[in-house]
């Protein structure tokens, strides 16, 4: 298996969907799925009608049948659902999660690297987040049972991964250690996942194919540590630049801001790329190297090729919603499209990338007009409790409810919901019992600016063959 040269971004909740993925994949470079929250999409998808069948044509094929027809019946609304219809609420993530949870979060990871590698031979990958950890077993499970190439994972240190992926060819149960807050060397908490468990061993007959595993950094000391103290083995990285969409690495030192009031990157931000190379292993920039020449560069700094997100976010192939994709691919053609690098938004703490734009979260009075509610849950903080037991908070959360298990106030301020502001990117937004409607925040790289080139003349969109193309000299 030839390392691919191009590496699409795994981006937001499903904007980095299957026929992306698949399309790329099927061009001879690297599809990426977005593993974040594949089993709210899978379920809301469901209840939308399932257009064109294929979720159900990719259950027909997940190994426990049992579980698909659990699923279909629970969630599959022939036609779809009435728009003023709120979507079924799942439980949230928790150490122990509910049978029906861990079933459906591995069935949504199979089912979209299922419909991704469909019918060609072409490299599929799954991007996953380690701040987002307590799906990430059950979710990568899914990934492998559906045979894919590549696991992709950032937003952390990833040191268990590896092991995590060895363990699951056989089908082992795996723990990992997991990161609460104001806990110490003997609380040991973790998190445990048995695949024998799940529809009394159904899934276990077949050993499954071991996917490489890459880590997303933005340092050579996190690349170096992972390399050597992984429980596993690392098959390359990608260096992501503070300039890349999504969450960036906080700058090294004091946070000082711009005029902006966008963080200040510096020299000791900039990755060491020849502490990199001696690692030995495979890497890949990203980070506004979606071009021609961001390829020649990134090769003669070593790189086996590029990682592009941005680019691919706003092709006709992707699933961000239409209506956004076409205001922001007009901004970038008449030169009015704005990225900042938000420092407080995400409640991970991590500054985020946001793509302005009218009637969504980008905008304050949008922001603002909007009740706190956490019903999702994915980037929730785990605490230790005054009894021992493991808690949940976000500072995207009602302010007096997150203050109320031990934050603090001012951790809540300027932060938004991406959970709920994700699923909106993609159209299924959650539809409030007082007729609210989830809006967008929408995530871009700096490429924003630059997706115009993609265009043709006389045209007011672009494919993923488009972007292909200007990147891949001919």
């Amino acid at each position: 298996m030839n390392d691919p040269v191009i590496i699409q971004g795994g981006m937001g909740a499903n904007i980095s969907n299957w026929l992306l993925a698949k399309t790329v994949a099927k061009a001879g470079h690297m599809g990426v799925v977005s593993g974040t929250a594949l089993d709210q999409v899978l379920a809301r998808r469901l209840q939308s009608g399932d257009p064109g069948g294929h979720l159900q044509r990719a259950l027909s094929h997940f190994p426990a049948k049992d579980v698909a027809e659990r699923i279909l019946e629970r969630f599959y609304i022939p036609g779809g659902k009435k728009t003023d219809e709120t979507f079924k609420p799942l439980p949230m993530f928790t150490a122990t999660p509910k049978e029906a949870l861990i079933e459906l979060t591995v069935a949504g990871n199979f089912v979209d690297v299922f419909l991704a590698k469909e019918g060609h031979d072409g490299l599929v990958g799954i991007n996953y987040l380690e701040k987002i950890q307590l799906p990430n077993p059950a979710s990568i499970y899914g990934a492998m049972l559906a045979g894919v190439d590549y696991v992709l994972v950032g937003a952390g240190i990833p040191r268990e991964v590896p092991g995590m992926i060895d363990s699951f060819i056989d089908h082992k149960e795996v723990s990992i250690a997991l990161d609460v807050n104001g806990s110490g060397p003997g609380d040991g908490f973790r998190e445990h996942f048995d695949p024998k468990l799940i529809a009394n061993g159904a899934l276990t007959k077949e050993r499954l194919k071991r996917p490489k595993f890459l880590a997303i950094v933005s340092s050579a000391t996190l690349a170096i540590t992972l390399s050597k103290k992984s429980t596993g083995k690392v098959d390359g990285f990608i260096i992501e630049t503070s300039e890349a969409g999504g969450h960036n690495a906080t700058p090294r030192g004091p946070l000082k801001l711009t005029e902006k009031g966008e963080p200040l990157y510096g020299a000791k931000d900039i990755v060491d790329l020849a502490k990199i190379k001696k690692i030995g292993l495979p890497f890949w920039l990203a980070g506004v190297y979606g071009s021609k020449e961001g390829l020649k560069k990134a090769k003669a700094e070593g790189a086996v090729g590029i990682q592009a997100g941005t680019a691919f976010a706003f092709c006709e192939e992707s699933g961000l919603d239409d209506n956004l994709r076409k205001k922001l691919v007009g901004k970038s053609i008449d030169g009015t499209s704005e990225v900042f690098t938000d420092p407080k938004a995400s409640p991970t703490g991590f500054p985020f990338k946001v793509a302005r734009l009218e009637q969504t979260n980008s905008e304050d009075d949008v922001f603002l007009a909007r009740q706190r509610v956490c019903d999702l849950g994915y980037l929730r903080h785990l605490y230790k409790k005054e009894d021992a037991t493991i808690g949940y908070r976000c500072p995207s959360e009602p302010v007096e409810s997150f203050v109320k298990k031990g934050g603090k106030r001012e951790d809540t301020e300027g932060r938004k919901c991406l959970c709920n502001g994700l699923m909106a990117n993609i159209g299924f937004g959650q539809v409030r019992k007082n007729g609210y409607v989830e809006k967008p925040l929408i995530t871009a790289g700096y490429d924003l600016n630059n997706v115009k080139v993609f265009v043709k003349e006389g045209q007011s969109s672009y494919y993923a063959k488009d972007v292909i193309d200007s990147i891949i000299e001919e």
